[in-house]
Order: structure tokens, then sequence, then C-alpha cells
């Protein structure tokens, strides 16, 4: 009888402990999570061998069109981009200024993309997968845009190929 009474106050007093510490290694962490980016880097062709050579703007400043929003201010030495996508439209459009110098000329790119919300958790509600269904841009300075990979993701994987001219 007493080791039944010992097993019952041992099960009282470890539940609240087993509880909490069950209930603590079930939160899902969200950021793990993060927003997806779409991933652009730079290129040219180089006019002697006619290869695909990496590329690198000395300055850049993108913002989004009709908003006040910098995406990336001035920032020196450019090869590679990780830029937002709109989730409360289809397409979302970026302006690429090359220098403060009113001067010089800037690129404006459209980015069309499906938004596809999906239920993650409980905890973390709805994210958004969101695939590159098209692209337009004015070739000011820039030359072209290739589409490497549709599926913008979390992972860094190229999703856009963009050419300048030499």
């Amino acid at each position: 009888m007493r080791k039944l009474v010992k097993l019952i106050l041992l099960c009282l007093i470890a539940y609240p402990i087993i509880s909490i510490v069950s209930s603590c290694s079930e939160e899902e962490d969200c950021s793990m999570n993060a927003r997806p980016m779409m991933q652009c880097y730079l290129y040219k062709i180089d006019g002697e061998t006619e290869r695909v050579v990496n590329d690198t703007l000395d300055s850049l400043t993108i913002t989004a069109f009709g908003t006040d929003s910098i995406i990336l201010n001035n920032q020196k030495r450019v090869h590679g981009l990780s830029l937002p996508l709109r989730y409360t439209a289809d397409s979302t459009v970026l302006v690429f200024h090359y220098s403060k110098d009113v001067k010089i000329k800037k690129d404006t790119i459209v980015i069309r993309q499906k938004n596809t919300p999906y239920f993650l958790s409980m905890d973390c509600g709805y994210q958004m997968k969101q695939n590159i269904t098209g692209r337009s841009y004015s070739r000011h300075i820039l030359d072209s845009i290739y589409i490497q990979t549709a599926e913008v993701s979390i992972y860094g994987t190229e999703n856009l190929k963009l050419f300048y001219r030499n």
C-alpha cells in the first residue's frame, strides 16, 4: 500500500514538470520559415570569347515602383541580389537606379508571379509560395533577363540571370 501511495505522489509531482517540458518542445519555430526571396545574379557576355562571365555594378539603388520603398540603397560593387516579390499582387515592379547622377538612365523590371498561399501550422499561420511566370524590362543599361528557376524559395536558388551590356 505504501508503494502505491508513493507512486501516486510521484506521478502528481512529475506530471506538471513533464507537461511543461513537453509543451515547450511542441512549439514551432516560425523563424525557420523565412520569406522567400528572388535571387538574381549579374552577368555579361565577353566580347572576345563570347562566353558568359560574372558582372559587377559599381553602384545600385533599387526602389519599388509607385512607392517610397527603397529595397537596396546605393550598394557598391553589386554582383548578386536578393529581392522580395509582392504578396498582394500578381506582379512586382522594381526600378534599378545605376547612379545618383540623373543623366544615368535607370531600368524598370516587371516580374509577373503566381502567389499561392498554403497553411503551415496553427502557430505560424499561412505562408506564400511564389513562382515567376514572366518578365518584362526596359533596356537602357540592362540587356536581357533569363529566368533560371521559376520557383522562388528560401534556399538561395538562382531565379534570374541579369545580363548587362559591355
